[in-house]
């Protein structure tokens, strides 16, 4: 009865995975994130007619797909190539790219309470499906194979640069562990995924909420297309007539800057520096010893004495200790230079019996520049109007990548928010096509 049994679950388990693959394909054939693009520029995403119930499902079905993907390049019988391992592992994945390009907008751009709930049920399931990935024994033994053969005879420079890219990438991440250690990075990288997404809904909330309302006689100071937008904002949460300061950096940094109302200030750099520090339940202060915690459990995993160690072999820096010594060596020429500033700071604030605080640096800077250097930085602003930035940086882009610019008609592709603009991006010498450009300058 047993062996029976034993041989009926066998025999389940592929019947069960093909019923779930066929219920999640129907689940998904109108998906939005699945739909193959159409339109104009051999197809474009359907900004404007995505939604957050769309998102869950289609992620996962994207997901379950990019595996089945990874799954053909590890079981190749072939030799392992650089072209049908590290090319192929390069260009699997589409449907998911594909799906994420809306996901990747609502949640940079479009986040809402509604999205951050999705957001948090799928973080797991984005840890699972990466550490599938990086523990897949049979791909990692292919790249090594590549990888070690590419020492005795090195590949063309951007290959070499890709391959070496991508083992590193995956030994880091645990790729050579034994199973017990797999399993328990895993685990981590799961718990970790769910406490990245708290802190960050955390402090979404606090800028969401943390709003502060002004009235007319509270402008002082305001340059008039700061009054202008911080008006419409308000009239947009429905407190017409006021004046609203949300609390991002793009609004935080101006009032800073230029208010005269110092209580406002501080209540404004207060709010915005307090993000996930009020004390309640959308406090970070224990998600960040969980992840401090975790984060050095993993990386002793793989032998490595702490985070730091880990995290900087690959850059600049190399190690902790080359980082602390240019923190140390510039350190006190920096102390010096913030105690002069605040001294110049300092004798402007006398004539108002006010003593520097935070909230008052970039007030009081404002003022030393206008004084010892005559610098205005409200006239500075016509020089960096978003229209001149903008072609600062397809300039930079044409000159770096050979991109050439041309907007696309209003209305001709689909958009997630009325403000952004698209471009065309095209190679100046052959005229080739390369992509879209799209730019949201508020998100």
């Amino acid at each position: 009865m047993k062996i029976q049994s034993y041989y009926i679950r066998l025999l389940m388990i592929p019947v069960y995975f093909l019923f779930f693959e066929c219920d999640l394909s129907e689940r998904n054939s109108d998906n939005m994130l699945l739909k193959t693009w159409t339109g104009p520029y051999g197809g474009v995403p359907d900004f404007d007619k995505v939604k957050v119930d769309d998102i869950e499902n289609g992620m996962l079905y994207a997901m379950e797909l990019h595996l089945e993907e990874i799954k053909t390049i590890a079981n190749d019988t072939t030799a392992p190539s650089f072209e049908n391992t590290i090319v192929a592992i390069e260009r699997s994945g589409t449907e998911l790219e594909r799906a994420y390009a809306y996901y990747g907008v609502l949640s940079r751009n479009q986040s809402s309470p509604e999205f951050r709930v999705v957001q948090k049920k799928l973080a797991p399931h984005f840890a699972d499906y990466r550490s599938k990935i990086i523990q897949n024994e049979k791909l990692f033994k292919r790249i090594t194979t590549i990888y070690e053969k590419a020492k005795k005879d090195p590949l063309e420079a951007d290959q070499q640069r890709l391959l070496e890219w991508t083992y590193q990438t995956y030994e880091m991440s645990g790729a050579g562990l034994d199973n017990e250690k797999k399993n328990r990075y895993a685990e981590i990288n799961k718990k970790l995924s769910q406490l990245y997404t708290s802190f960050s809904d955390n402090v979404l909330h606090d800028e969401e909420n943390y709003i502060t309302f002004l009235t007319e006689d509270q402008l002082g100071g305001l340059p008039k297309d700061f009054i202008k937008s911080s008006a419409q904002i308000a009239k947009d949460m429905g407190e017409d007539g006021k004046f609203a300061i949300i609390n991002t950096r793009s609004s935080m940094d101006p009032f800073l800057t230029f208010s005269s109302e110092r209580e406002l200030r501080k209540k404004v750099w207060k709010n915005y520096y307090s993000r996930g520090d009020n004390g309640d339940e959308y406090d970070n202060k224990e998600i960040i010893a969980e992840i401090l915690k975790l984060r050095y459990e993993r990386v002793q995993l793989l032998g490595y004495e702490n985070f730091a160690e880990w995290r900087l072999q690959n850059r600049m820096a190399k190690t902790p200790k080359n980082a602390l010594n240019l923190l140390e060596t510039i350190w006190p020429s920096a102390i010096n230079r913030v105690a002069e500033e605040v001294a110049d700071m300092q004798l402007i604030a006398n004539d108002d019996q006010a003593t520097i605080e935070p909230w008052d640096y970039r007030y009081y800077a404002e003022k030393v520049r206008q004084k010892k250097y005559d610098l205005d930085s409200d006239r500075v602003k016509q020089y960096l109007e978003l229209n001149r930035l903008t072609d600062a940086m397809h300039y930079v882009a044409g000159r770096l990548f050979n991109y050439d610019f041309k907007p696309v008609e209003e209305g001709k592709v689909p958009v997630f928010n009325k403000d952004v603009k698209v471009w065309e991006v095209n190679d100046k010498i052959s005229g080739k096509h390369i992509g879209l450009w799209y730019l949201d300058p508020f998100a």
